[in-house]
């Protein structure tokens, strides 16, 4: 063959495939999803519960049954003795189907053979590394793009070939009030691998309340906010729970939004018998209160929306 012919690829010749999901919409199979958050608020505690609840083939929030599946959790920061297995059967898993790949001579990394190895041995549907720094390997700097890109693609690979799910386990970095993307610890990188990433965090004055929000999804539209309850090692599944991003990320409660937006509106409405809707939106948005905390606010004091004209107004009943 000439050095000047090029390998081409004809998207003709591309058959498509719909992308399947572990736990629509949050965790897909054949990619990379990252579960971060700030130290000892819930991250793998609320991966530990989904791992057993997979084990029986079950998922958060969905009565339907599936087909139980195997999974190889590897953590670095935990004993599988003293604390891993007691929190496995406190949240009732199949063990059985839980594995993890022994790494007490060799310390593991995501380059290892030893992890397509043990992929193709116990057929996992789930990877879980807790946490993803660990097994970057020692001479990998977390923060240069170049080094980063090259171990996650190897991961990424191997989770296309065998069509499972991986799910790392990542801290943040303390830039407090920043974006969501960049808190990841290390390069922005990890951030951009991931085709879904799950912030897992403390719900403001809701000491055993935790948020998980989704903050990136290539793949579908974004979940809604879930929430789960963590008291003394117990946790209890919540669901669907009214929390932002910006709320979590920055200590901001619903609860103090949400009367801050009820004294604007009683405020405006007690000087004017109506006021336009729209000018509300945009006072509120001034002092970092949202359409839909507001819209929550209008229908909790009973007010009424009526259109003049072109514009809308909202009054008191």
């Amino acid at each position: 063959m000439s050095e000047n012919i090029v390998s081409i690829i004809n998207m003709q010749d591309i058959q498509s495939k719909e992308i399947e999901w572990l736990w629509y919409p949050y965790i897909p199979f054949g990619k990379i999803t990252i579960v971060q958050g700030d130290p000892g608020e819930g991250k793998t505690s609320f991966v530990l519960n989904l791992a057993a609840k997979l084990s029986k083939g079950e998922k958060f929030g969905m009565e339907e049954k599936q087909a139980p599946i195997n999974i190889i959790y590897q953590t670095a920061e935990d004993g599988l003795a003293d604390t891993v297995k007691p929190r496995l059967e406190k949240a009732d898993a199949d063990c059985s189907r839980i594995m993890v790949i022994d790494d007490s001579q060799t310390p593991l990394s995501f380059q290892d053979k030893r992890i397509e190895n043990a992929v193709m041995q116990t057929r996992a549907r789930l990877l879980i590394f807790d946490p993803l720094q660990a097994y970057l390997g020692d001479r990998v700097d977390i923060n240069r793009a170049n080094e980063i890109r090259e171990i996650t693609k190897q991961i990424g690979l191997l989770a296309e070939k065998y069509r499972c799910a991986v799910v790392l386990i990542g801290h943040m970095n303390k830039g407090g009030g920043t974006k969501a993307a960049y808190r990841g610890m290390g390069s922005i990188d990890f951030f951009a691998i991931a085709r879904s990433v799950l912030l897992v965090a403390r719900v403001p004055e809701q000491s055993n309340i935790r948020a998980i929000a989704q903050i990136k999804n290539n793949l579908a539209p974004e979940g809604d906010t879930v929430g789960f309850n963590l008291s003394n090692d117990s946790f209890e599944w919540i669901g669907k729970y009214a929390i932002s991003t910006d709320e979590l990320l920055n200590g901001i409660s619903l609860t103090s939004k949400k009367e801050k937006a009820e004294d604007l509106v009683k405020k405006l409405l007690s000087e004017h018998e109506s006021y336009p809707s729209k000018e509300i939106y945009e006072k509120g948005n001034q002092l970092g209160i949202s359409q839909r905390t507001l819209e929550n606010v209008k229908q909790s004091l009973n007010i009424t929306a009526y259109k003049e004209g072109s514009t809308w107004y909202w009054k008191m009943k």
